[in-house]
């Protein structure tokens, strides 16, 4: 299809989507005075027509017209208020149905005209039940409407860099004493592409820092698509340091799957820039190896492999390859950005794993979470989609992400720091 066709086509969408819902403001307004109709209706195509011209200022620039950051906040200010409108139009549509439900009845039957009888004047008054109907409607269109946008803005405005230190106690059966109490700081999933707030992301950075644990995981997701994108954050992430050193993985926007690369020699050398910022921050990358690690004569293995992933997710790794020459350890730990991959793999085939240590999901970065009651979308795509799960003697633990990406915030899912403690089960 064309393009300028697809473009006028969401335009006349959008332009509907904002004339049924104006068909609320007006109902809601038109018992209110002449100028708070008028004030009403200025504000709302106002609002409509600044979103519709950046709609298509954004279709008509040039690719490189707008930086990442800038853009992914365009399309956010696009997409949010026409996804928040949903809800109204399903109340609207309630009481469209009804109201055709009513007519189609009236060519059938016509009912007696109910009436109310004044008391004083014996005057019969018209009930108008129908009226009071549609008023409620339009308002409970425009609170479901309000309600939504008002949590999504606060979401990009304070629940994006909203670090929270999640504590997690990780009792394995096998673990020898020189590592019982050992402390592992987990990142995942920076996306450094969508950031907007360094001070705020550098502030989350210095959180972990003080806690001072001896080791930390990175699962993986530096980027959204391209090495550049982690340049200005360079400087912010070689911070991140343990005595026992920094850890980290590839997931499944770092390879720039996601992007129209003019030949493979250039999508290669994007992965090689990326392998030399995990080294310039002094993480150690793991590409489907391990590492041993001995304190007072115990030791235990570190696994870590490329993305894998169940269903569509590419399978970089090679976890046979990583695994080999960990056997003989009490102790094996995997860094591997994708939860699926515990399932698919490895509870299969290698149970002497004993904990795997993810992110990818990002609780969808919206959800809720009160006490021990956890719910988001992501639920319904991921059976491990947040937080610790444990089949048998094997852990996984699946961490919310530091990051975001498409939606630029987080409401009700928070960006997350993990503090795992290792003991003796």
């Amino acid at each position: 299809m064309n393009r300028l066709v697809v473009i006028v086509f969401v335009s006349a969408v959008m332009l509907l989507i904002d004339w049924y819902v104006f068909q609320a403001v007006k109902t809601v307004t038109n018992a209110s005075s002449e100028g708070t109709r008028r004030a009403a209706t200025i504000v709302y195509w106002s609002f409509t027509g600044l979103i519709l011209l950046l709609y298509l200022i954004m279709q008509f620039s040039p690719p490189d017209a707008f930086g990442r950051v800038t853009r992914n906040f365009m399309y956010s200010v696009i997409a949010i208020p026409y996804l928040c409108k949903v809800f109204p139009v399903l109340f609207l549509l309630i009481d469209d149905l009804g109201r055709l439900g009513r007519w189609v009845v009236s060519l059938v039957h016509r009912p007696d005209v109910r009436a109310a009888v004044d008391q004083t004047t014996q005057e019969t008054i018209p009930v108008t039940d129908a009226i009071t109907r549609s008023e409620f409607l339009s308002k409970a269109a425009l609170v479901a409407g309000a309600v939504p946008l008002v949590g999504f803005t606060y979401g990009i405005v304070s629940g994006a860099h909203d670090y929270r230190i999640r504590r997690v106690k990780l009792a394995l059966k096998n673990l020898p004493s020189g590592f019982d109490g050992m402390r592992i700081a987990q990142l995942s999933d920076i996306h450094s592409g969508s950031f907007f707030n360094k001070t705020a992301v550098k502030g989350g950075i210095e959180m972990l820092l003080r806690e001072k644990p001896d080791m930390v995981f990175f699962t993986g997701d530096l980027v959204n698509n391209t090495a550049d994108e982690v340049t200005d954050y360079l400087p912010i992430f070689d911070k991140v340091k343990a005595p026992l050193g920094v850890y980290s993985t590839l997931g499944n926007h770092d390879y720039g799957d996601y992007v129209a690369w003019e030949s493979n020699d250039a999508k290669r050398r994007n992965l090689q820039r990326l392998m030399v910022a995990h080294k310039q921050m002094g993480w150690n990358l793991m590409m489907d190896e391990n590492r041993i690690f001995e304190q007072n004569g115990d030791k235990i293995a570190l696994i870590g492999i490329q993305n894998w992933g169940s269903g569509r997710w590419p399978k970089y790794g090679d976890l046979a390859k990583a695994y080999r020459g960990t056997e003989e350890y009490p102790v094996k730990l995997l860094l591997s950005h994708d939860p699926s991959h515990w399932d698919a793999q490895v509870r299969q085939q290698f149970p002497d794993i004993d904990a795997m240590f993810a992110g990818h999901t990002h609780g969808m970065q919206f959800g809720v979470e009160v006490g021990d009651f956890k719910w988001s979308p992501s639920q319904y795509v991921y059976k491990q989609w947040a937080g610790l799960y444990q089949e048998n003697n094997q852990y996984l633990y699946v961490n919310r992400g530091y990051g975001y990406l498409g939606y630029p915030g987080r409401l009700g899912i928070f960006p997350e720091i993990t503090l795992i403690e290792l003991k003796k089960a």
